[in-house]
């Protein structure tokens, strides 16, 4: 590839990038900017793990599930701030404390870091046993979601997404009995119907300990000791 073609490539990327962990207001750029980030994550895969088929989209879906991995299309569902109904708005007004902070915090958790935790969950599906409803599945993709924006320098919007997940994880209560911790409640939950709220818990809950969590190492080394266990 000539050497300005891939010196353009590399910035469009790197511009798709930056408009994310904000609240996108137009639906083809939140989808085309999506594709284009998640480019880049199945290249790191791939240079991983080569021969891996890898091809997962990203689509406008606006679910009461806001984002979500699709195992049988194989597409990441991303939601849009306008097309929430009324009850999600009122969620994250209800956790933040305002509606300013809770259109905020919207956009840097599903406009932004939970990609590629859906990415992460792919990668479960496509390379590694699969994916389940389990406390282990879902700090597995968020984990996979830190150290990928981590390897790709976005240190700013993971501090402003800690500081809204302690926000919020404060002003959200605990589901489990008293006598069960969070793991154990969440262990697998399999065909039960939890509210925003209490699942809200325990994926806040996970982020602020993956983010504290000073032993964790490299997304490469991490995702070539998952290929090897």
């Amino acid at each position: 590839m000539p050497l300005l073609l891939t010196m353009l490539l590399v910035v469009n990327l790197t511009f798709a990038q930056e408009k994310w962990f904000t609240p996108f207001t137009d639906s083809v750029a939140l989808v085309n900017s999506a594709n284009k980030t998640a480019s880049i994550f199945i290249k790191d895969i791939q240079r991983i793990h080569p021969g891996i088929e890898f091809d997962v989209s990203a689509i406008l879906n606006t679910t009461r599930s806001l984002v979500f991995y699709h195992q049988n299309t194989k597409t990441v569902n991303l939601p849009l701030w306008e097309q929430l109904v009324p009850e999600q708005k009122k969620f994250f007004y209800d956790v933040t404390g305002d509606e300013a902070s809770g259109k905020i915090a919207f956009g840097l958790f599903f406009n932004g870091f939970y990609l590629p935790h859906e990415l992460g969950h792919a990668f479960q599906h496509l390379a590694l046993d699969g994916i389940s409803p389990t406390y282990d599945s879902e700090y597995f993709a968020n984990t996979v979601a830190m150290l990928w924006w981590r390897k790709q320098n976005r240190q700013e919007e993971l501090k402003m997404c800690y500081e809204y997940a302690k926000k919020m994880w404060a002003r959200l209560p605990n589901p489990a009995p008293n006598e069960m911790s969070v793991q154990e409640f969440f262990k697998d939950f399999r065909g039960r119907s939890l509210s925003p709220y209490s699942y809200g818990y325990m994926q806040f809950y996970q982020f602020i300990q993956i983010y504290e969590d000073t032993t964790l190492t490299d997304f490469d080394t991490f995702i070539k000791q998952a290929l090897n266990k």
